[in-house]
């Protein structure tokens, strides 16, 4: 394990060990998608890991899916947001806030405006969705005009300036897990002719344009970005050229010098030993479902620079303090991952308690 406890720059960042914490929904903002008092403190205790990777949380209105997500758009948030990251910060640790936009995985019962989702094709993913009213199948959404990826290219831009407003050092854009990047990425969600469908380079079009606005608006020493490579979460299906897509998106986003690309990894070794190759910049690497004994191999065969940890993470606020002493790791409650309040959020136990 000494490797994940070694300092490693990310961006303009140093951080004080290899271990990350991914980004995962918890569902405890307010309402209107302000961070509550009890998110500061969720952040502030795990900020022990090198880096913090926030729940996805939406740039606008039409970005949200899910209810008591976060946003990052208007001044009640940006004040939420502050108190986050100064817990974190005061804390020692770094955190960096993921811009997410669903797109067609949402329901107008989730959302304050309750109006139709929005995607790159009108095709509803098949899937269904939590609601307050229990499971629901996904409508079908409504397509997006030209105009109107441009407004949504923007809203992203702005969404990564109030997130350094409020103090995060720097953003993930999130491409990944079947929301709007990863379904203007696959065939069977993006059917469009234009500019941004058809070919590899059409599909690639919207996920290189909302990373060079980030960058344009915050730098790209504080900008990264996540993908799920073959990934079919929320009823996605990228189709059979997706390896030779993620070959030339990683190339042309190569070109930015971003602070880091972030792959939740589905198995397909050889196309990510491929990405190691063609990426310049720091490789953060996420194996689902993988064991505590394996947690380094990426980091001992050189494919990733930074491993990030979900599930540890939610029961284990201490988890990097439980890794060096190889000690016993607490159990997260299933029932409590998205059920609101302290229970399951920040009462489980520090190995000092």
């Amino acid at each position: 394990m000494s490797r994940l406890f070694e300092k490693v720059r990310i961006g303009n960042v140093d951080l004080k060990n290899r271990i990350g914490m991914a980004p995962m929904t918890r569902s405890r903002a307010l309402p209107d998608g302000t961070p509550s008092d009890l998110v500061a403190e969720y952040y502030g205790q795990r900020a022990s890991v090198g880096l913090i990777i926030s729940e996805g949380t939406q740039p606008s209105d039409d970005g949200q899916g899910y209810t008591n997500t976060p946003g990052i758009y208007t001044e009640n948030h940006i004040k939420g947001w502050k108190k986050v990251t100064s817990k974190v910060h005061n804390e020692g640790g770094h955190i960096f806030v993921q811009l997410m936009h669903v797109g067609r995985v949402s329901h107008p019962d989730n959302t304050l405006h309750h109006r139709q989702a929005v995607a790159p094709s009108a095709i509803a993913p098949g899937v269904e969705i939590f609601t307050a009213e229990g499971m629901k199948e996904i409508p079908t959404p409504r397509e997006l005009s030209e105009f109107e990826i441009k407004d949504v290219i923007n809203e992203f831009r702005l969404a990564a300036r109030s997130a350094i407003e409020a103090g995060a050092d720097g953003v993930e854009i999130h491409g990944a897990n079947g929301y709007l990047i990863q379904q203007f990425l696959s065939e069977n969600s993006n059917h469009r002719q234009d500019a941004y469908g058809g070919t590899i380079e059409g599909r690639s079009r919207f996920a290189i344009e909302v990373a060079k606005a980030v960058v344009d608006e915050i730098g790209p020493e504080r900008t990264g970005i996540r993908f799920s490579p073959q990934g079919t979460l929320n009823g996605i299906e990228e189709g059979e050229t997706s390896s030779e897509m993620y070959r030339y998106l990683i190339s042309e986003l190569d070109k930015l010098n971003l602070a880091y690309l972030h792959i939740m990894h589905f198995g397909n070794e050889s196309l990510l030993q491929d990405i190691r190759q063609l990426w310049s910049q720091a490789l953060l690497v996420n194996r689902a479902g993988r064991t505590l004994d394996q947690l380094t191999v990426d980091l001992d065969n050189e494919l990733a620079d930074v491993i990030t940890v979900g599930t540890w993470m939610i029961a284990n606020p201490d988890f990097v303090e439980r890794l060096k002493l190889d000690a016993p790791l607490n159990t997260p409650d299933r029932n409590t991952i998205y059920a609101g309040g302290a229970e399951g959020y920040t009462d489980y136990p520090f190995l000092k308690e």
